[in-house]
């Protein structure tokens, strides 16, 4: 503990609580602090430094905020973990060889996607706004919305997709060290978020019709902080949740000081009903709704609803930040949304999407291999050997996912599989299901034999 308080005396310009703080984030920038150290307590950090404990108290807070340090139970506050850079997602989609049928993306495919060109060609005005502090959503966006919103809520948002909406959620209402529920299997960028922030990220198994629970129900008396789901079509396992499972969960956590974020990632895409846990305690629910998969992902746009209390400190980092999403971008979804052979074409896609994954799914049925879920752009197929099936398919110029990115355990658990997009497969299904099937129980020899 003394070499702590001599390397931040070395590095203290001011004795205010900024001034603390710059000297802990120099000692960590010099090395002379590592993630995983533990700082003195705040007592006496104020004593050897000759500050009151007001003051150091408010530069934990600042370094806190930023991420810099991070409360860990009884070992105290330690410095928080070096960003990793999006481990998993990095992982989930990096290939070593070249391939002809890429199924590891999880995007949508682009021939399904609505035409442009008639949309674009009704907007001939340029949308200026009259102040930088007009409403960022266009009133013509927020009519469309609400007519197809799964619960009547109190105020909505526009942001440039959902990953923004995820980080603005984390950044403004979570705090290192707090306790966050997330399905298991989960989405990779959304797990390295959540690290990065330095919370404490439990994975909570799904079934059928959503997460577990009895498990959640456990961990409730940790105080968690917030519970992630993703209401229809979860990527990876293509799992929807029930209106039996949503109102259960809903009265599970009604009361307790806990929000719940719902990314519905599949969107319009999805052949399950818009759901929302809204619908029962709309107070604690943040509910976002990405058209990335049903209107383009380069469109970059997503709505995220909730109560004022909670969109209040998102709305304020938005409007330091980023300020608004494009109104142009915002004209043109709300005109896809309303045009009637845009509406024909999602509807198509939504059908074609279901179609390609219903053959590929019977097909692996016939070899003894059941995919959970029904719903989205995705299956979660179990594998012998994670590692051996990725590499099978990759030498017959196949990529899918590996399963372990999508894992919150470290190391994931026993049990291995691959996350195929199936929204992908535009023709041959059996094929590629049954050189699936293949990959599946490649290693087994090895597993056996060796």
């Amino acid at each position: 503990m003394r070499a702590v308080i001599s390397a931040l005396e070395e590095r203290l310009d001011a004795p205010t609580a900024k001034g603390l703080a710059q000297a802990v984030s120099r000692a960590i920038r010099d090395a002379a602090l590592s993630p995983g150290d533990r700082l003195p307590p705040i007592r006496r950090v104020a004593e050897e430094l000759m500050m009151s404990p007001t003051t150091v108290s408010a530069a934990w807070q600042l370094l806190a905020r930023s991420g810099t340090i991070r409360s860990d139970g009884r070992r105290g506050t330690t410095v928080a973990p070096t960003a990793r850079g999006g481990e998993r997602y990095t992982r989930a989609l990096r290939h070593e060889s070249p391939v002809r049928l890429d199924l590891s993306t999880g995007i949508p495919d682009s021939a399904l996607l609505p035409p442009l060109v008639p949309v674009l060609s009704l907007l001939a005005e340029p949308a200026t706004p009259s102040s930088y502090l007009d409403d960022p959503v266009l009133e013509e966006l927020r009519a469309e919305l609400a007519g197809d919103w799964p619960y009547a809520a109190e105020e909505l948002l526009v942001v440039d997709g959902a990953m923004d909406a995820l980080d603005l959620i984390s950044r403004t209402l979570l705090r290192p060290g707090d306790l966050v529920i997330v399905e298991n299997p989960g989405f990779p960028p959304l797990l390295d978020l959540l690290e990065d922030r330095g919370v404490d990220v439990v994975g909570v198994p799904l079934d059928e019709t959503g997460i577990d629970l009895d498990r959640v129900e456990a961990l409730l008396p940790r105080r968690p902080a917030a519970v992630v789901i993703q209401p229809r079509g979860q990527n990876p396992t293509g799992v929807s949740m029930s209106p039996t499972r949503a109102r259960r969960l809903a009265r599970l956590l009604r009361g307790h000081d806990c929000i719940i974020v719902e990314d519905d990632s599949s969107g319009p895409i999805a052949t399950s009903e818009p759901i929302s846990l809204g619908a029962w305690i709309p107070d604690q629910v943040l509910h976002i709704r990405s058209f990335s998969k049903s209107h383009g992902p380069d469109l970059r746009i997503a709505a995220l609803s909730g109560p004022a209390a909670l969109l209040a400190p998102v709305r304020h980092a938005r409007a330091i930040g980023q300020g608004w999403t494009s109104r142009l971008l915002q004209r043109v979804l709300a005109a896809l949304l309303r045009d009637d052979d845009c509406l024909r074409s999602t509807a198509a896609a939504r059908a074609e999407y279901a179609r390609r994954r219903a053959l590929v799914v019977e097909r692996l049925s016939t070899h003894g291999i059941e995919v959970p879920g029904t719903d989205g752009l995705n299956i979660w197929v179990p594998v012998r050997d994670e590692a051996a099936a990725v590499l099978r398919l990759a030498s017959q110029g196949i990529a899918v996912t590996p399963g372990s990115p999508f894992s919150v355990e470290h190391p994931p658990g026993p049990s291995g599989h691959v996350r195929v997009t199936t929204g992908l497969v535009r023709a041959r299904h059996d094929e590629v299901a049954d050189l699936i099937a293949e990959a599946a129980s490649a290693g087994a020899w090895t597993a056996q034999h060796r």
